[in-house]
Order: C-alpha cells, then sequence, then structure tokens
C-alpha cells in the first residue's frame, strides 16, 4: 500500500502542488513536551524548491511552536491529503529551519511565491525543510470534501498592522517569544520588513492559516 520515494518529482509533486491545505507535525527533544501539529494553507504560500527541498510563509499567529521546536532540533513532518480525486497521503519527513527576515537567504526564498503578497498576513518567517524521507500511502479513509474558497480572515485581521504593532502583538502572546514548553520561539522583536520582497512579481493577496 505504502511506497517510499527518493525525490520530490513527477506525480508526487503535483499532488502536492495541487492540495489547498496541508499540515505539519514537530515536537521537542523532550519526552514530557507537547508535540505541535498545524494546518497551513494561504494560496501559494508553499513551493517546491527542488527534488529534495521545499518551503512554505510562517505567518503571524497566536503560537510559535514550530518555529520553536525547528530551532531546538529541526525535525518536522509534513502531510498532505487528497479530500477530492484518488485517495492519496503524502508525507515529507525531513529537517527544517527557519529563516528569519534578517537571514542574507530571505530575499531569494521570497521569489519562489510570487503569487501570494505576505504583507497583509505579517510574514514572521520562511521554514525551509530538507526532505529525508517521503512516503505516500492509499487514504482509503480520508473523507470526500468540496473546496469553496480561502478564508479572508486571517490577512484582514493582520493587514493594519506594520512592524512596530506586529512587534507589540508578539510580546503580548504567552507563546511567542517561548513555546509551551519554555524553548525559545521567535526571535523578538522582528527585524524590520525588507522593502521590495517581491520586486519582479506582482502581489495577489490569498489568506489561509498561522500556525
Amino acid at each position: 500500500m505504502g511506497k517510499t520515494h527518493d525525490r520530490i518529482e513527477g506525480r508526487l509533486r503535483t499532488f502536492i502542488e495541487e492540495q489547498k491545505i496541508f499540515f505539519t507535525a514537530t515536537a521537542p527533544l523532550s519526552g514530557e513536551g507537547t508535540v505541535n501539529v498545524s494546518p497551513k494553507g494561504v494560496a501559494g504560500s508553499f513551493a517546491v524548491l527542488d527534488e529534495r527541498t521545499v518551503a512554505y510563509l510562517d505567518f503571524a499567529g497566536s503560537n510559535a511552536e514550530t518555529i520553536a521546536h525547528l530551532r531546538e532540533n529541526g525535525r518536522i513532518t509534513l502531510m498532505w491529503c487528497a479530500f477530492d480525486g484518488p485517495p492519496n497521503i503524502v508525507r515529507v519527513h525531513g529537517r527544517g529551519e527557519p529563516v528569519f527576515r534578517d537571514d542574507p537567504r530571505w530575499a531569494g526564498l521570497l521569489r519562489h511565491f510570487p503569487a501570494v503578497d505576505p504583507e497583509p498576513h505579517g510574514l514572521r518567517a520562511v521554514i525551509l525543510v530538507t526532505a529525508e524521507l517521503v512516503r505516500d500511502t492509499c487514504g482509503y479513509a480520508v473523507p470526500l470534501m468540496d473546496y469553496r474558497e480561502d478564508r479572508a480572515l486571517h490577512a484582514q485581521r493582520f493587514a493594519r498592522e506594520d512592524d512596530a504593532s506586529l512587534n507589540a502583538y508578539f510580546q503580548r502572546k504567552e507563546y511567542i517569544a517561548t513555546s509551551i514548553d519554555g524553548l525559545p520561539g521567535l526571535p523578538l522583536p522582528l527585524p524590520p520588513s525588507p522593502p521590495g520582497d517581491h520586486p519582479e512579481t506582482p502581489r495577489i493577496p490569498a489568506p489561509r492559516s498561522p500556525d
């Protein structure tokens, strides 16, 4: 039923790129720590960079568990389910890292997301993942569901924030600078947003779900 793949390409890549939502799973090294699972979206906020590397945009939210876990140990699993068409589940197990605004790779990574405007969403980081194991399984028990549209609420909520107010928002939240288990989370204050994140491409706002 299950199959292991050497790389993300062909049918596998097409399936991943067509999905409207995916899920991330991370955990601290401590056996007493809290496992985190998050839904991810915003149309255009995920990209396959090459056959072993993927990335997604990490937007403002009330937690930063994924960032904290990746900073501690780098372990992450991404999962996609087929909610329409032939049944399928794809998992990418790998090592991830949060790339922040002051990283020299920032501008280059953002060029992989030309179809989304990150500004209304309070972009915090780009999560870069190197695949170590890629598996797909049947997904026979995943229900069939119809996609209607993305929610506009996230962009509407954070579009009114600038860097100063976004930092103030993060400072007020209990689990942003540190995780639920006390691990270092999002570094604060955020570096200023670099000008011209997408200098060569139009920006098209499109919402979805935070961490």
